[in-house]
């Protein structure tokens, strides 16, 4: 059983290796603690554009809480040697924060995507959860970021969900979140479009099948292929780096 403690290195960066329930309770304690905290979840394409983006590393590095969002890392992780418990999808994970968030009255606010999209989230988060507290919302598009974090701060917002891109969404957390107050922010990439019903989320067997990507490049073909012919297979050299890597560690270790 992977304790609640657990966190290993993978690709250079810190995982958490928890089970879904263990991170819902994890979260619970960041809430509690009553001080800024940040969520993220990491897949291959945020991998690879670590790779690219100078500064994504450190700040991955240092959030509180770091989760497997896609398979490929779940996969990934098991081929060099860590117990990854499971896939914390982050769109189930903020299902179940949204749900928490009912039972103990946390103040909720959604920041990220258009107007239109907010709009029919925050619709949909009602319809789900009637009794949810939502301290505030705002889209996606602005250019003031200090003004947005006082925003969230003075709604007394105890939960931040954050449906805004990479890497400007952790450039932006990196920089507000002290400024937020008492806050735990969570990224949620396209969560705000599925529950909005501007996109559609992948059947189940494709998600246990870690082929996701293919679900959205049928949708947006034109725009993501590119993506995800270069994204993947630079993920798989990585994979193929990290595990040459592992193996001659072992050796080592062997000849001592």
């Amino acid at each position: 059983m992977v304790k609640a403690n657990s966190r290993a290195v993978l690709f250079g960066l810190p995982l958490d290796l928890l089970t879904m329930q263990q991170t819902v309770e994890r979260c619970q304690g960041l809430i509690e603690a009553a001080r800024p905290a940040q969520h993220v979840v990491v897949n291959a394409g945020k991998v690879v554009m670590m790779q690219d983006v100078l500064g994504l590393r450190e700040i991955i590095a240092g959030c509180d809480l770091v989760n497997a969002d896609g398979q490929s890392i779940v996969w990934a992780g098991r081929l060099l040697g860590l117990p990854v418990p499971e896939r914390v999808a982050g769109i189930d994970l903020m299902e179940r924060l949204l749900a928490l968030a009912e039972e103990r009255r946390y103040r909720v606010f959604f920041l990220g995507a258009t107007d239109e999209v907010l709009a029919g989230f925050t619709a949909e988060v009602l319809r789900r959860f009637p009794g949810i507290r939502i301290a505030g919302t705002h889209n996606g598009y602005f250019t003031d970021d200090e003004e947005i974090a006082a925003r969230i701060a003075a709604s007394g917002a105890q939960l931040l969900l954050v449906g805004i891109s990479s890497p400007r969404k952790e450039f932006f957390l990196a920089e507000q979140l002290p400024r937020m107050g008492s806050i735990l922010a969570m990224g949620v990439g396209g969560s705000f479009d599925v529950w909005a019903g501007k996109t559609r989320r992948a059947p189940a067997w494709m998600q246990r099948a870690g082929l996701e990507w293919l679900h959205r490049l049928l949708q947006e073909p034109r725009r993501m292929w590119k993506r995800y012919a270069v994204g993947n297979t630079r993920f798989l050299l990585l994979v193929a780096r990290e595990w040459v890597e592992t193996r001659r560690s072992v050796r080592k270790e062997g000849l001592r």
